[in-house]
This record gives C-alpha cells, sequence and structure tokens, in this order.
C-alpha cells in the first residue's frame, strides 16, 4: 500500500526521467536510423514529451523525454561545447549544481542536471562516477574518436540493457522491449559499472569498504548521523519544480519518507529553504483492496503528519486483468515482483492523471537493516551483514526494477532516497550486531529509533508487511487460486520441455512466464530474469539458516509464520 504526497507546481527547470535506445558500429546502415526511431518508440511511455535523435554513419542515439514544463531546454541528446561528445541519460543528479561550480568557465547550453556530464566526463574520464550523487543510465559517444562510454548507477536504480545483432551492432536501451526481435544476444548492465567500447569490458566503479565485514565489525553505530543522512537524503532528493510525491505504504520505511517530505515541503528547496513553497498543502493517496492493513495504517500516518488524504482501492479482478500489462511493462516474470507490480501499476496510472511526473518511494530500507522477517535466523552478525549486501547487490532485478518500471510505464519517475549513496554509506557503516533481531528488538530497531518522534507508535513499531501482503492478503491467496484454473499438473510436469531455459518451478510462476514469453519469445530475454528459492525474499544462501526453510519456496512474508509463528 502506498500513499503519494504530492506536492504541486508547474515550473521546470532541472530534471528529467527518460528512456533512450543508442546503436554503435552501424556501418552507415541507412536503414538503421528508422528502426532505431521505432526501437524508441516501444518506451516512449518513459518520456511521452520529446523526442530526440542523433546520428552518423557510426552511430545513432535516440531520447525519448519526460519534459516537466521547460520545454525550451533540456532535451537529449545533449553535446558538449565543440560538439565532440554527445550524451543520451536518463536519470537524475542531485548535486548538479555543486557540481557546476568546478566548471565557472564552460558554456552550458541548457538547465538540464545531466548535462554536468559532459564536462566531467571530458575532465576526468571515468574517474568522475563517483562524484555524482544520483540515479542515472547514460551513454557519451566520442564522434572524433567514433567511440562510446555507457555507465550505469550504483544500485542499478535505472535500468539499463545491451544487445548485439547479427551484424555485430551494438545496442544500449532504457528497456528490454526495444531490443527484443532486434537482438540475437541481450544483457542486463551490471549496477555500477561502465563499458568503453576500446576494452569491451565492464569495469566497476562501484566499490565499497563496508562489502568486507571485517570493515565493519568493530565500528560504533551513531544513530543520530543516521538520521541526519536520511533527511539529508530526502532534502536532497526534493529538488525539483516538478508536481511531487512520496508513495507510503503504512509501513516503517514510507511512513518515515513521507514525514521528512512533509517536514521540508513548506519551503522552495531550489531557493535554499529560504522562499516559501508554491504549493504548500500536501496530499495523500493510499491503493488497496478494502480494508487492507495498509489502508488503515497508511490513514493513520495521513492523519498524523497533516496532508489531505485520498485513497484508491482497487479489485483483484482489476488486478488479475492488470497482470499480461504489467508484465509487459515490467520485463520480468519474477513472482514477488508480479504481485507487488500491479498494485503500484494501478495506482501510476492515477498518479499520472493528476499531473503528476515525480514520486519518492521507500524502497532498499529492508535491504539496508535487515528488515524481511526472515532476517530472524540469522546464524551471527557476520551472516546478517553478508545478506545485506548480496541483497542490495540484487536490488536491481527487484524493487529498483518494480519501482522504477511501474511508474515509468505511466511517464512517471520514482526517487529511492534510501538508496541514496552517501545515505547507503551510513546505514552500511552501522554494526551489524546493532541491526540484528532477536527477543529485546525487533526488525529495523535501530531506524525505528532514529525517527521516533517522527511517527505513533503504533506505526512505528508496527511489524513489517510486504507490500503485496499489505495491499490485502487476498490479493496473493486470489493469484494463487486463478492461475491454479490455467495450469495444470501435466503443464508443471513438461515445463522444462517448454521452457528449457530456467524452467518454472510453481503455477504462478509458470503463468508469468507464460506472459512473459507471449512479449519477449526469445531466450535470451528470458535469461534477464532472474530466478532463485526463496522465502519471504530471502536469498539462496539464507535458506540454509534454518531447516524449515528449504522446503518453502514461497516469496511471501506470510511464508514465515508458517515455520517460525512464535517468534511473531
Amino acid at each position: 500500500m502506498f500513499i503519494i504526497i504530492i506536492f504541486l507546481s508547474f515550473f521546470v527547470k532541472n530534471k528529467i526521467m527518460c528512456g533512450i535506445v543508442c546503436a554503435f558500429n552501424t556501418s552507415d546502415d541507412i536503414l538503421l536510423r528508422t528502426r532505431v526511431l521505432e526501437m524508441a518508440k516501444t518506451i516512449r511511455h518513459r518520456g511521452p514529451d520529446w523526442s530526440g535523435i542523433y546520428s552518423n554513419e557510426n552511430a545513432i542515439i535516440a531520447h525519448e523525454r519526460l519534459a516537466i514544463v521547460d520545454p525550451s531546454s533540456g532535451q537529449q541528446p545533449l553535446f558538449s561545447q565543440e560538439n565532440r561528445y554527445v550524451l543520451a541519460a536518463n536519470g537524475e543528479i542531485y548535486n548538479h549544481k555543486e557540481l557546476r561550480k568546478e566548471f565557472s568557465e564552460y558554456n552550458f547550453s541548457t538547465k538540464s542536471d545531466c548535462e554536468v556530464i559532459l564536462p566531467l566526463f571530458e575532465k576526468y574520464g571515468p574517474n568522475f562516477l563517483d562524484k555524482l550523487n544520483g540515479i542515472f543510465a547514460f551513454a557519451i559517444y566520442d564522434s572524433k574518436k567514433d567511440e562510446y562510454f555507457v555507465a550505469r548507477d550504483h544500485m542499478g536504480i535505472i535500468p539499463l540493457y545491451i544487445g548485439w545483432d547479427n551484424k555485430d551492432v551494438f545496442y544500449v536501451s532504457s528497456e528490454l522491449k526495444a531490443l527484443e526481435g532486434q537482438c540475437s544476444k541481450i544483457e542486463l548492465f551490471p549496477p555500477g559499472n561502465y563499458l568503453f567500447n576500446s576494452d569491451n569490458n565492464f569495469k566497476s566503479w562501484y566499490k565499497r569498504y563496508w562489502e568486507d565485514f571485517e570493515n565493519v565489525k568493530d565500528l560504533k553505530s551513531n544513530i543520530e548521523k543516521l538520521r541526519e543522512s536520511l533527511e539529508n537524503a530526502v532534502h536532497r532528493q526534493l529538488m525539483t519544480d516538478v508536481p511531487y510525491g512520496v508513495l507510503l505504504s503504512g509501513g516503517l520505511d514510507s511512513s518515515i519518507t513521507s514525514a521528512i517530505a512533509k517536514k521540508y515541503s513548506q519551503k522552495r528547496i531550489e531557493s535554499n529553504d529560504k522562499q516559501p513553497a508554491w504549493w504548500p498543502q500536501l496530499h495523500s493517496f493510499s491503493v488497496g483492496l478494502k480494508g487492507s492493513p495498509d489502508l488503515v495504517a497508511a490513514k493513520k500516518v495521513a492523519d498524523h503528519i497533516g496532508t489531505i488524504h485520498h485513497e484508491i482501492i482497487f479489485t483483484i479482478q482489476e488486478g488479475l486483468d492488470a497482470i499480461k500489462d504489467v508484465i509487459y511493462n515490467l520485463e520480468t516474470y519474477d513472482i514477488t515482483t508480479v504481485r507487488a507490480s500491479t498494485p503500484m501499476y494501478l495506482m501510476a496510472r492515477v498518479i499520472k492523471s493528476m499531473g503528476i511526473k515525480m514520486v519518492l518511494s521507500g524502497e532498499g530500507a529492508d535491504e539496508l537493516f535487515g528488515g524481511y522477517l526472515y532476517f530472524h535466523k540469522a546464524p551471527s552478525a557476520k551472516d546478517f551483514h553478508e545478506e545485506t549486501v548480496r541483497k542490495l547487490k540484487k536490488l536491481h532485478m527487484y524493487d529498483c526494477l518494480r519501482a522504477n518500471k511501474s511508474l515509468a510505464a505511466w511517464g512517471v519517475e520514482g526517487r529511492v532516497p534510501f538508496l541514496d549513496k552517501e545515505f547507503i554509506d551510513i546505514a552500511m557503516s552501522l554494526n551489524p550486531k546493532d541491526k540484528m533481531i532477536n527477543k529485546e528488538r525487533m526488525e529495523k530497531w535501530i531506524l525505528r529509533k532514529a525517527f521516533e518522534d517522527y511517527l505513533p507508535n503504533e506505526i512505528l513499531w508496527r511489524q513489517k508487511e510486504q507490500f503485496s501482503d499489505g495491499v490485502g492478503y487476498n490479493w496473493i491467496d486470489s493469484l494463487k487460486d486463478f492461475v491454479s484454473e490455467f495450469i495444470s499438473d501435466k503443464d508443471m510436469a513438461d515445463a522444462k520441455i517448454k521452457f528449457p531455459i530456467k524452467p518454472p518451478q510453481t503455477k504462478e510462476e509458470y503463468y508469468y512466464r507464460s506472459l512473459f514469453s507471449e512479449h519477449f519469445p526469445s531466450n535470451t530475454a528470458a535469461m534477464s530474469v532472474p530466478q532463485e528459492p526463496s522465502i519471504a525474499c530471502s536469498t539462496k544462501i539464507a535458506l540454509e539458516w534454518d531447516e524449515a526453510f528449504k522446503s518453502i519456496n514461497e516469496p511471501s512474508g506470510r511464508a514465515i509464520y508458517k515455520v517460525h509463528q512464535d517468534a511473531y
């Protein structure tokens, strides 16, 4: 369940969320420009407001722009001062104003936050990437040397795919659907990496000391610093002149995000909080089945933080009817993602209908703090910490994908303050022992303590409710009943024959995979979707923590109750 805290305004100068499709090594194929334009149309929902394209005999770069009102500048592709470098970017650079100060002599042609990437690349090469605080996926083309550079943000918050056709043309795309049917080979571009065509190998630019347990096991946790860092992250990500909101489920993570947004909403962030906000009245929206746990909790949060509250109630039938479209837009058949994305997808349409183009969401907190219920069985602080690291590295295939594509399907941009690069360093530097669950401390205790004066106790100490559960328990139960009518035992017995690549493990997965294959029939597309056994969103490795976990393959949080009721 979500609440969207909406901050309305009309004029934009900086921000863009969009889609890119690029083709390199084109060898002067005169027909390819037309094909790339058609490919770009398939992702126009990401940027429905403007289309741009650059091409020469060796490269084609197409861009679909979500214009946040300033139509006179910010169109892409963007060009460097001498027009040597061409940039197509999808994302937000939150610290672009600070970065621009380094280039006082540079003649910026737009107010786009992404344009600063060009002088940074010219000055530092790939070493500039860790200077960026933001979410991004972009390609830079050097028209002088006929070289290209591709990079993706630290967590893979912005999606990015690459592919090759049978003529060895190399493609870059924001979504899989642009490449399907055009490429004989498709891959996910890994988060925190970049690629130069000169060496044609992925290179990691995002490396952190906290990935190794030995570097954090003796650190002292600082709750005040944790609080301050998250407040800064939310504040930083409110830097926009567009109508914006915060997705709030009534659970801890999104409630905190909403409460912080409310704190800063009375002033214009763009004026360094010196001017009154243009539209200080905050509206909140919640979505769920009638009477769902999240609807009830969301209303309590809305009343507490003082928003004008609206509820959006969807029916099970409406959710079932949307699944095929959800899978097309999400480009996955992962069970957890489809379950949670469907209500979010329905909600995003309402967001768009109200003229809202940006929302903040609470993704990432459970990975950072070990918030999923199975974490209570972690054998040691080392196991606990290493599982959080594993979960963070997989986020781009699950929650980041869901948050981005569910919203982008309707031309809405999603931002995730918990995955702010600076905040991650603070959260992952807490002593893992202080994150662990025990008889005295429930999941995410340290995060709850940091914000105990922000929320009412019944919300602050509300137990973890996964989104697909919280929107209404009947949602998952009905999904299972629904797919059982379509998928027989014989279908499952023959699953390896029909789907030799990653055969489905359950009837629900089989159903989603069938719909996925209608949209994306190639085996190379199916390879981009993750598949591993899980209980309550665990990794496969965490199943070793408890013998009872091994016999259950169910991502719903309620699966934990069946084997360890006493713990909750």
